[in-house]
């Protein structure tokens, strides 16, 4: 199992992936808004999401897990 977690604070402006979805290593899975930049957050490994623990327009810190793949 593998927790991705937001590397900063910031908004999360988009989710691609919905639970059950089957992903890639370097897939996207959603986008951060941090500091006026998008910023990709990209699956670590392949697998399957089972969690997704943020929504479009969810304010994040820094280290929250975001997605858990298995």
């Amino acid at each position: 199992m593998s927790e991705v977690t937001a590397p900063m604070a910031g908004k999360i402006i988009d989710v691609k992936v919905e639970v059950g979805d089957t992903v890639s290593e370097d897939d996207e899975l959603l986008i951060l808004e941090a500091m006026k930049m998008e910023m990709p957050i990209v699956a670590p490994t392949s697998g399957k999401v089972k969690e997704i623990r943020c929504g479009k327009g969810d304010s994040v810190g820094a280290d929250d897990v975001l997605v858990v793949i298995e």
